[in-house]
């Protein structure tokens, strides 16, 4: 996904330089390739992400169309203020670009897993958040949101994620990616937990159910219409997220559910709320909180009763 977005962010600054690129010391053997083609509009600010929103800020309302990137949990956490009181507040149309989305960084520790960033921002007025689910959502995402006048953040993993989607998705901001139809329930995922959400689809065409598959990739504003589209046709609809089952994709749609009167049940699978050890790589944390393909297929295997 990272590649995606510094290889569509290149095509854009070639034909818009309003386009700077802002780093918090982040980055290395990925952005080089924009700071080599456009090194009047790369910065590296060192470890001062505070700042680095800062000055995106100044940029934007110089005209300019700032980027931001760096980790998640810096970009997310330490520069809350900033994000809402620069950003959200006064409706600067800043991109933020978090990458390691959940545990991609499981060895380094809690420091820097991802888990609760969508939640913390999703509570904040005039902010466009996006997880998207493969490296073509991404490239799709960065042009999408391009000339966005309100902050948007891209929530992304870190490397080798397979690409899903075909690469002539038509992708809207705020509609969901209906990625495969299904005719027993539904599976919505979001960001890189969508391979996942396929091998549970597999798994569960070999035990005879069908499941779609739906890439909820804009998390804010929210897709309530599918939503309730899928309340009507199903009376059990399933959720996979890699962050905590608190704020995110899950809490999404039990708001929409809710907010509607629709009947369908809801079962979601997340972090759970604490924080996890003992630490490991990313596959090994998701098999320990029952974030792998094998535990998800079992459960609603159960849940639809044959």
């Amino acid at each position: 996904m990272r590649d995606a977005f510094i290889d569509s962010l290149i095509g854009l600054a070639e034909e818009d330089d309003r386009i700077h690129l802002i780093t918090a010391d982040f980055g290395y053997s990925v952005l080089e390739k924009f700071q080599e083609k456009f090194p009047e509009r790369f910065l590296n600010v060192g470890i001062a992400e505070q700042n680095m929103i800062g000055f995106a800020t100044g940029l934007a309302l110089m005209g300019k169309n700032a980027y931001v990137y760096t980790q998640i949990p810096f970009l997310t956490l330490r520069c809350l203020d900033q994000v809402r009181n620069d950003l959200c507040y006064q409706g600067v149309g800043v991109k933020m670009i978090g990458l390691g989305s959940g545990y991609c960084y499981g060895t380094l520790g809690v420091t820097h897993h991802a888990i609760e960033d969508i939640g913390i921002l999703r509570s904040l007025p005039n902010i466009v958040i996006i997880s998207p689910g493969d490296p073509i959502e991404t490239e799709k995402a960065v042009t999408a949101t391009k000339d966005s006048d309100q902050p948007v953040y891209i929530r992304i993993a870190r490397r080798g994620e397979p690409a899903i989607n075909p690469a002539n998705l038509d992708f809207k901001v705020g509609k969901a990616n209906v990625v495969a139809e299904g005719d027993d329930t539904i599976l919505y995922s979001t960001g890189d937990m969508l391979q996942t959400a396929m091998e549970v689809r597999e798994i569960l065409s070999g035990r005879g159910f069908s499941c779609g598959v739906v890439s909820m990739h804009t998390l804010k504003p929210f897709d309530t219409a599918n939503v309730l589209d899928a309340g009507s046709r199903f009376d059990q609809i399933f959720s996979v997220e890699e962050h905590n089952v608190i704020g995110g994709l899950g809490s999404a749609l039990a708001e929409a559910i809710s907010g509607e009167g629709c009947n369908a049940s809801l079962t979601r699978f997340g972090v759970p709320d604490e924080y996890v050890t003992p630490l490991g790589k990313q596959d090994y944390i998701r098999r320990s909180i029952g974030l792998d393909a094998g535990y998800i297929a079992g459960r609603i295997n159960e849940s639809l009763g044959r």
